[in-house]
């Protein structure tokens, strides 16, 4: 399988699922920066990353500039039906993506794509529709455990590492 594209959904996949709000009534959303390596990954192989998302927040929109992912999809209702449009843009199938999502509105996608994943603290019934369950929660790093696990099928990893090092060595 010739994976093009790496979809991800945020809250319960980037995020704890948390939602943080101060007396200001200001969000909060933690991420972790084990997931930035994911998408520099994909990037390293070629692959394109999107991200598609119920909420519509800057504090997405900010994290998905900063880690320059190459499609963002917020307030998002129907994810298959923007994935569909994505797909048609790209010029690839279905079958070409792997998204990783946490709950009831990433069911449908997750049961189209060429591969699924959502993380260990998934509700069973996500679970039973993935291919893979992740070992991370979310807000864990899954994201990135995800990309790698993709890329070590594909014997990948290794040369994507040294790779990344080579880069990192060269600034």
């Amino acid at each position: 399988m010739e994976i093009k594209l790496i979809a991800t959904d945020i809250d319960g996949v980037w995020t704890d699922g948390g939602m943080y709000y101060d007396n200001e009534g200001n969000e909060w959303k933690k991420f972790n920066t084990y997931d930035s390596a994911g998408i520099f990954f994909c990037k390293v192989n070629g692959i394109q990353t999107a991200i598609f998302t119920g909420e519509e927040t800057e504090i997405v929109k900010r994290r998905a500039d900063k880690l320059i992912v190459d499609h963002l999809f917020q307030g998002v209702k129907n994810k298959l039906k923007s994935m569909n449009e994505l797909c048609r843009k790209l010029g690839i199938s279905l079958d070409q993506v792997a998204y990783i999502g946490d709950d009831l509105n990433d069911i449908e996608l997750l049961k189209e794509v060429g591969l699924s994943a959502c993380p260990h603290s998934s509700p069973e019934y996500v679970k039973e529709v993935v291919d893979w369950e992740m070992d991370k929660n979310g807000g864990d790093g899954v994201f990135r455990e995800f990309v790698e696990k993709i890329l070590e099928e594909e014997g990948l990893l290794d040369s994507t590492i040294t790779k990344t090092l080579e880069m990192m060595n060269n600034r």
